[in-house]
């Protein structure tokens, strides 16, 4: 019994890498019952990653796929997708990540699946629409980050494109995903029907951008360019201080005229480039070139003590490793230790999210390969003997052990 809202879920889950298995995980950690199907060889992300105790278990990996179990089946054999239609069948969820040619080759599609189980919510997240000419084109992270103008938001605000560097577009679709899987749950409460959803990577970043981005040029003809020059400009970042970095965000005209008083230029409440939040975003190269110039006199533990006590939005600047240090995150428990059955002692983050019902309140730390194969078959349906075929056939493997 895990006590989350998704408690008496389950989700079958074929997603690798990360933009899937960042969606069950977010399913999982809200209590379903996660099955990881993956191939003898493995979710490819425990060899992508590096940083491991034993061979396949990454800390990356085990940060996507905690509260999940593993089975391992070789879906190239009959044997094998037999099994895994068994699992279909008694599954109110289904995800995978892999192209539409080659999930209606293994016959995983919709349509396919609908027809063994029509209370199945078969959530296919992909790279590109299947409406559209990429459909079926291979596709990472950083490929989408180019296509979508996430790489281009750089290039308009320094001059020179790059990429967000962590997989956002994996992150951020993986996450909507999760969410229209919730949706479809609500509407199968209401008609008893299971759907078939489409989460395209390349269309949901795309709208974020454009979302965000195309502003003026929304208007046909266009009122203006595209672009929030608040965002585009080279100031929008963290900037020195005297001893340090700090962020600031001083938006409403009440924590801006507060910014002012506090750098030592009040006189800039009256200046018509900065009196209104209208003038300040047509004039966002000067006002964040004066944010720029106003705290650089200062250290940051002195900045923060004054512009918090001027309820002006501001914040240290964290690195990568400040993070398990914050107090803020501390004090939430947001960093969780864990005793890893097979890999020892390690820290994993923590759900972020609160439910007044009740969460889930087990903690299942991310599985070897193949960890619970002979549980989950045996759930299935099969007996010692037919998991023993399977395993000798090689149509389902076990974990093994790492070495002492």
């Amino acid at each position: 019994m895990t006590g989350g809202p998704l408690e008496g879920v389950r989700v079958v889950d074929l997603s690798s890498v990360v933009v899937g298995p960042i969606c069950t995980r977010v399913l999982a950690d809200q209590g379903a019952d996660v099955i990881k199907v993956e191939p003898p060889e493995g979710d490819l992300l425990r060899n992508l990653a590096i940083g491991a105790r034993s061979p396949g278990m990454p800390g990356k990996f085990m940060q996507f796929n905690r509260n999940k179990r593993s089975i391992c089946l070789d879906l190239k054999q009959p044997a094998a997708m037999a099994a895994m239609h068994r699992l279909l069948d008694g599954a109110d969820i289904f995800v995978s990540n892999i192209r539409p040619a080659a999930l209606a080759r293994l016959g995983l599609d919709a349509a396919s699946l609908a027809a063994r189980n029509p209370r199945l919510i078969h959530c296919a997240i992909l790279a590109f629409g299947t409406g559209g000419r990429y459909a079926n084109r291979p596709a990472y992270d950083p490929i989408i980050q180019s296509l979508s103008g996430i790489a281009g938001t750089f290039e308009r605000a320094t001059g020179e494109p790059r990429f967000v560097p962590m997989v956002m577009t994996d992150h951020t679709t993986g996450l909507i995903a999760a969410q229209c899987i919730g949706f479809a749950l609500y509407r199968r409460e209401r008609t008893g029907r299971g759907e078939a959803i489409e989460v395209p990577m390349f269309e949901n970043m795309a709208s974020f951008v454009m979302t965000e981005h195309l502003g003026a040029a929304s208007f046909d003809p266009p009122a203006g360019p595209s672009g929030d020059l608040r965002q585009l400009s080279p100031f929008y970042r963290p900037l020195p201080t005297k001893d340090g970095w700090i962020t600031v965000s001083p938006n409403t005209d009440a924590q801006a005229f507060a910014f002012f008083d506090a750098i030592g230029r009040p006189e800039l409440r009256d200046d018509p480039r900065f009196s209104s939040a209208q003038a300040r975003t047509a004039n966002a190269a000067a006002y964040f070139e004066v944010r720029a110039q106003g705290l650089a006199q200062r250290g940051t533990m002195e900045w923060l003590a004054i512009l918090e006590a001027a309820d002006v939005p501001v914040a240290a600047y964290n690195r990568i490793d400040d993070l398990a240090q914050d107090p803020h995150l501390r004090d939430v428990g947001f960093i969780v230790p864990e005793d890893h059955p097979t890999e020892g002692r390690l820290h994993r983050t923590a759900n972020p999210n609160r439910f007044g019902g009740g969460e889930r309140a087990d903690a299942l730390p991310a599985p070897r390969l193949g960890a619970q194969t002979r549980e989950v078959l045996h759930e299935a349906g099969y007996d010692d003997a037919a998991i023993a075929a399977l395993l000798d056939a090689g149509a389902a493997r076990e974990a093994s052990l790492p070495p002492a």
